[in-house]
């Protein structure tokens, strides 16, 4: 059995640390590229949203690498997230592939409903399931922890690009730890190996908080690595979401500091309910983002997402009764990495002006 699943963030080193203890092999699908989107978007039904046609060009290019078997999230309603799993095994197979499809479900769903498909690949039991998941899941929060870590002080630096060469050697770092025991020593020394880069801390840098759709905030292919052409150009960044708190059973969020609960208040006197994937708590941390003093907000989503729509159509009424800016992108497989600069620069611009008119009252 070579188990393999979509590209997204820094799901790769989860599921492959928790397989790894299971004692199943995983394999990493190649990096999410042009060819990916255009496998994707060869077989998908066209107004499909972009992350479906990634995770099927992801899935395509796993199996000629040898994959056998995929796994993938589930999930329910409103969101059409729940039936990806189901719609993209037909696809596949459609195409003339053959594997065979693990979904997983949400703890949310049941604990069975979580464990049972898990049980089944890897023969394994729900004991030995969750001590795996107990050892590997700290380890990817150390993962996220040092990716905020970076996103709060890429700004500051002194050379261009050095952040991100340092940012890769903390995560290899990170990858040397076994067990829970080791998390917090080896987390210290990642970000030490960040806090040697040369860094102004006086320099006068934008706060911007980046909310949406959480594929296209995880996936830097997807999102055409804003959070690094952000933070380049002297942007302090917070997302609303990281990997770990998206799966996270506890629902406290301890990464971005903020729990569902917390952000559903916040949303309350404009949405008073729950639409299906982020669109709550796209409105809620638009406000908590104001609240803490940031200059504006970006929101990113695919196209035709119906959660992130409805989250557009509130927005406006939002950024006007607490004054904070808000960019809005829509993402397809059409979208340019030139078009979202060009407005990119200009919202920066606009954030500037704005900062240095209060600055100077």
């Amino acid at each position: 059995m070579l188990v393999a699943s979509p590209r997204m963030g820094h799901v790769d080193i989860l599921l492959g640390d928790l397989l790894e203890r299971l004692g199943i092999e995983y394999m990493v699908p190649p990096k999410s590229s042009e060819r990916t989107l255009a496998l994707g978007s060869k077989h998908a039904p066209e107004f499909s949203c972009l992350p479906l046609k990634i995770n099927i060009g992801n899935f395509i290019e796993a199996l000629e690498n040898g994959a056998d078997t995929l796994i993938m999230a589930g999930g329910r309603g409103p969101c059409r997230f729940g039936y990806y799993a189901e719609v993209e095994k037909r696809i596949l197979n459609e195409a003339g592939y053959e594997f065979e499809m693990v979904v997983v479900e949400p703890p949310s769903m049941g604990i069975s409903k979580f464990l049972g498909p898990i049980k089944e690949a890897s023969g394994k039991s729900s004991r030995k399931i969750i001590k795996a998941l107990k050892e590997s899941f700290p380890k990817a929060q150390a993962y996220d922890m040092l990716e905020k870590y970076v996103l709060q002080n890429r700004c500051y630096e002194v050379i261009p690009g050095s952040t991100t060469k340092a940012y890769k050697q903390a995560m290899d770092v990170l990858s040397n730890i076994k067990s829970t025991s080791e998390v917090e020593g080896y987390l210290r020394e990642a970000i030490s190996v960040v806090d040697e880069v040369d860094k102004d801390p006086s320099r006068d840098v934008l706060k911007i908080g980046i909310i949406g759709e959480f594929f296209i905030l995880l996936e830097p292919f997807a999102n055409f690595d804003i959070e690094e052409w952000l933070g380049s150009r002297g942007v302090y960044l917070e997302r609303s979401v990281y990997v770990t708190d998206w799966i996270g059973p506890a629902g406290e969020n301890p990464v971005g500091g903020a729990s569902p609960s917390e952000i559903a208040e916040l949303a309350k006197p404009y949405l008073s309910h729950a639409v299906g994937g982020e669109g709550l708590q796209s409105v809620g941390h638009t406000i908590h983002y104001a609240r803490d003093g940031f200059d504006g907000v970006v929101h990113m989503f695919p196209f035709t997402c119906m959660p992130e729509t409805i989250a557009k159509s509130i927005l406006p009424r939002v950024a006007r009764d607490i004054h904070i800016p808000i960019i809005h992108f829509t993402i397809d497989e059409q979208t340019g990495k030139a078009g979202i600069a060009t407005r990119m620069e200009a919202f920066l611009d606009l954030l500037m002006s704005k900062k240095r008119a209060r600055a100077g009252n």
